[in-house]
This record gives C-alpha cells, structure tokens and sequence, in this order.
C-alpha cells in the first residue's frame, strides 16, 4: 500500500446508512469509492444512483461474494444486519480485504476473537464503525477534561432517543439474541459513549429493558459501575422524543456534548460548568464525522499505523452490551470482573 494515494473501496449492502457513506467516500481525499454489492437484484445499482450518481467508474454486483473475489479492492465497509457482521467481516479478511464493519462488530467476544486472529493472519486492518469518535467536538471534551476543569470524573450519562418510524421497523423484527432492539442499535452508542470517559475496566452491569413481542428491546436503562464509586448511566429508546447527549460530572464541574449525531451542516455545541460559578458554551466548526472516520480508516491502511478504535475497544464494548441484556432479562446485576 505504500506507493497508493488512496484507497479503493467496496461496499457490502445497500443499507440506507449509504446515504451517509457513499458521499463520505467520495468526498474523502484518500478514498475512491470502486464497488457496490447487494443480494436484492438490482438495489445496488439503485443505492448508487440515490446516493453517488456523478460516480461513473463504480463497479456493481448482485453477489457479495463476487465483489470480495474483485482483487482491485482494497477496503470494505460492511453494513449488513447485525447478526451478519462477523460472518461477513471473517469472509471479508479471507480475501485480504481490510474491513470497516458497521457497529455491532459482533454479538459475541468469541467472533470478535476469531475476527482479530484472522485479521493477524492475514495481515489486514479491522476497525469497528464508530463514527461519531473522530468528531472534533470529542476531542475538545477531552481536552477540558485533561485541563482539570472539571477534576476528576466521577460519573457519565449518556442518553440516546428517537420515535420509531415505519422505515425502521426492522430493527424490532429479531430478538436481542439475533442482535435486533435497541440495545444493538443506538444502545452501543450510550455505552461507548459513556466508556470513553473512564480509565478502569467495568466491574459490574444492571440494566431494565422493555420488550415487544419479537423479543426485541424498544427501551432500556441503565448503570455501569466502574468501581470506586464511579458509574456511567444510559438510557436509550425508540419510543422517547430525539435525544442524543452526554454529560460528563468531575469534582469541581461538569461537560455536556449536547448533539454527538451532529449532520455535516450542524454547529457542534459543548457546554460546561465549574464550582467556582465559571461556565460557557461553546459552538465548534462543523465536521462531517463519516467522512473524518474514512479518512481515518483509509490513512491508517495506506501508512500501515494503527486505528484509532482498536479490536480490544470493541470487545470491551460487546462484553457491556451482552452483560446488560442478561441483566435485563434476568433482574440481576451481573459482574464482569
């Protein structure tokens, strides 16, 4: 990859979260969009057209595995349904593509084990599609957080919501188990959200949950407990009016981001407070996360460095997750370490 000024991708599924990253691609410098597959005849071609129409040279394949066997693709972008992603990721890396793989990377540390050995052996990067991390805005919490600001942090929420529209209704029609609710959509935002604020390993998760008649969570609630008086709280649903913030409380004050979703086009807005009676908010240029996140992946692969989301990072989200619906479902809260 050292001789190449960008790199080419491929993407697996026409899911509408391609509205986003298609235009990402193309706008990234050091990223060519090169390849569209999906299993529904002709949706891929359609996906294009939506999406990344003035792209002209975009080879389309009504077959995953016909686009993976393209060898001049370099990287692929995996947004298929949840309980797929570690199937498709291994199958990816068997044909020495590099993977970008849309949150959940998988139900289980298991796959994202097997994921990691198999990304080793065949010399390929993988990142977990966490977007909204190389957003400048979380950059600048952490900034003030390293300043002394705020002290030392004590305690995370972190609140994710939306009402449910028919277009996505899919994601109530497999239980939790099969990685459908909202735990296993928006849930892994609150808790990633909420994780990059705390040095120590969680040693403990409860949560509560609402289910509908697939088994499927539409609202759930809870505490990580890191230890030593620590907690990060979450709360996300899809029967609640939009929020999507989180607030950061120190021993002198506190940190709110008040939009981590933002569009290209939305003004970033962080706040925060100190005991002294200091305060301010403050707006910070508008960045398009999606495309900072291809740039990132893209850079990584080209100069062979590491990403910024690691395979480690990612199990100790999915450990969360899959301790916090046990706890829903069991009324018990459950130990980590």
């Amino acid at each position: 990859m050292t001789n190449k000024t960008k790199l080419r991708w491929g993407i697996l599924g026409a899911a509408r979260i391609n509205e986003r990253l298609m235009p990402a691609i193309v706008e990234a410098d050091n990223a060519e969009l090169a390849a569209i597959a999906s299993r529904r005849p002709g949706a891929a071609a359609q996906t294009l057209e939506h999406y990344a129409q003035d792209q002209q040279q975009v080879n389309i394949y009504d077959d995953l595995d016909e686009l993976l066997a393209d060898p001049s693709i370099d990287a692929i972008y995996l947004p298929l349904a949840n309980h797929e992603h570690a199937k498709w990721t291994l199958r990816a890396i068997e044909q020495g593509k590099h993977v970008l793989c849309e949150k959940p990377m998988a139900l289980t540390i298991a796959d994202i084990n097997a994921i990691e050995a198999a990304a080793q052996q065949n010399k390929v990067t993988v990142m977990e599609g966490f977007m909204y991390r190389f957003h400048p805005q979380h950059a600048r919490v952490q900034e003030l957080i390293a300043s002394g600001l705020i002290g030392e942090v004590r305690s995370v929420r972190s609140s994710f919501s939306f009402m449910m529209r028919p277009a996505r209704l899919y994601r109530l029609t497999e239980s939790v188990d099969n990685g459908g609710g909202a735990m296993w959509d928006i849930g892994c935002y609150a808790i990633h959200s909420a994780r990059q604020f705390f040095k120590e390993p969680a040693v403990a998760v409860t949560a509560v949950a609402k289910y509908v008649e697939s088994g499927a969570d539409i609202a759930n609630s809870g505490i990580i407990d890191f230890g030593d008086g620590k907690y990060a709280q979450f709360d996300f649903s899809f029967e609640r009016a939009r929020r999507c913030e989180y607030e950061i409380i120190g021993t002198l004050g506190g940190i709110k981001c008040h939009n981590v979703w933002t569009m290209p086009g939305d003004v970033p807005v962080i706040s925060w407070w100190t005991e002294e009676g200091k305060n301010a908010k403050e707006q910070l240029p508008t960045a398009n996360h999606f495309k900072l996140e291809i740039e990132h992946f893209s850079a990584c692969v080209l100069n062979g460095t590491a990403p910024k989301l690691s395979l480690e990072d990612a199990k100790q989200n999915c450990q969360i997750i899959v301790a916090a619906l046990e706890s829903a479902a069991t009324g018990q809260s459950i130990r980590l370490i």
